[in-house]
């Protein structure tokens, strides 16, 4: 028995890829004058698709069906962008894109923060009786 709902699970998966793509963004950041550097991006797809593929469940109802197992992704979330080169010196990050990446997903994450908050009261509340 799960003790809480599956939009909690969804919404700690959420979270997890918000950090993920921080460090991403903090890490171009940092080497934005290194030289040859290549900039990286945390593939959204990539992790929906790993969470979709370690969450799944089925139950057979019959002998007859196949089973139903999730494959292991051998994919991984973070990807490198490297035909693009901004800056003479061959690297690639693009500061002002970073930065605007940076104020994008921490608006996504104090929205998944207050979401997740807003469940919590809600059982909260059910736990105290509606009072």
């Amino acid at each position: 028995m799960k003790l809480f709902s599956g939009t909690i699970s969804t919404i700690e998966h959420a979270l997890d890829y918000s950090t993920l793509k921080q460090k991403v963004i903090s890490q171009n950041i940092a080497n934005a004058d290194t030289p040859n550097y290549k900039a990286k991006d945390a593939s959204f797809k990539e992790v929906l698709q790993q969470t979709v593929n370690g969450s799944l469940e089925a139950n057979k109802s019959d002998a007859r069906h196949y089973d139903f197992k999730a494959r292991p992704s051998s994919a991984k979330a973070v990807v490198t962008k490297r035909n693009v080169s901004y800056n003479h010196n061959g690297n690639s990050v693009d500061l002002d894109k970073e930065m605007s990446d940076l104020a994008t997903n921490q608006i996504y994450y104090n929205a998944m923060i207050e979401r997740m908050s807003g469940k919590f009261s809600s059982l909260q509340n059910v736990i105290r009786g509606g009072k």
